[in-house]
């Protein structure tokens, strides 16, 4: 009996070594560890100052209320310049305001997009912002097209906040099959890579969707990596025809 219980322990001990030891399903692999920041060059670009007049427009549900858009003079006092840009004399002097009027209460939203998608170079790591929420419980919302043409939508933040205020988004990375979720690259086109931004939705609150609400826009700009852009096959030829 005693052998018997003596041979248990032993198995249940080197059970339980076994099972410390052994990965967890799913853990990172070691050996790929740094791979991804060896091959990084992150850098801060500017996606759009809001300085084209009539380049914005926004719109919303005629059943809801009407908008109108246009450019101020004005700039958030705490942004920084990008290192790159400066002595560039880049104009920058403007922002993009939105007046919405409001005929009734209700779920609803309004969008600001430009006449064109803006492509960002490079592969995506964040987007960001500097908004005038004017402390509504509304919510800001990025929309972008991926590599393939597909709409996709991100959530930035509330707008519950007084003054200019910096709001960022993290792109998704995406999935290991090349093909699902937000895809940036694809294996076949090296030449052909990133996002485009489509626009920006407000999805407003129904208990404050009255009277007039106005906001105000500066300073896109994301954090891109740019090292297969900086590394490309100089041999190769352009799919452009």
């Amino acid at each position: 009996m005693k052998r018997l219980l003596i041979l248990a322990l032993v198995l249940s001990l080197n059970g339980f070594l076994f099972a410390q030891q052994r990965p967890e399903v799913g853990a990172t692999d070691p050996s790929r560890l740094g791979i991804d920041a060896a091959q990084q060059e992150l850098k801060e670009v500017s996606v759009d100052k809001f300085e084209k007049d009539g380049y914005w427009r926004s719109t919303m549900s005629p059943d809801d209320g009407y908008t109108t858009t246009r450019l101020f003079m004005g700039a958030p006092m705490g942004k920084e310049p990008i290192p790159d840009e400066e002595g560039l004399d880049i104009q920058d002097t403007h922002v993009l305001g939105t007046r919405v009027d409001y005929i009734h209460r209700g779920y609803t939203s309004f969008t600001l997009y430009p006449i064109r998608p803006i492509p960002i170079e490079g592969i995506t790591k964040t987007v960001s912002i500097w908004v005038v929420g004017r402390n509504y419980n509304h919510e800001l919302v990025l929309l972008l097209e991926d590599f393939f043409g597909r709409p996709f939508e991100l959530y930035v933040g509330k707008l519950n906040f007084q003054g200019w205020k910096k709001l960022t988004v993290a792109i998704p990375p995406q999935a290991e099959d090349g093909f699902n979720g937000i895809v940036q690259r694809n294996y076949h086109y090296n030449n052909q890579l990133g996002i485009k931004i489509t626009g920006l939705r407000i999805d407003v609150d129904p208990w404050e969707a009255y009277g007039s609400y106005y906001i105000y826009f500066d300073d896109l700009r994301a954090v891109t990596d740019l090292f297969a852009e900086n590394n490309r096959d100089p041999d190769d030829m352009l799919d452009t025809w």
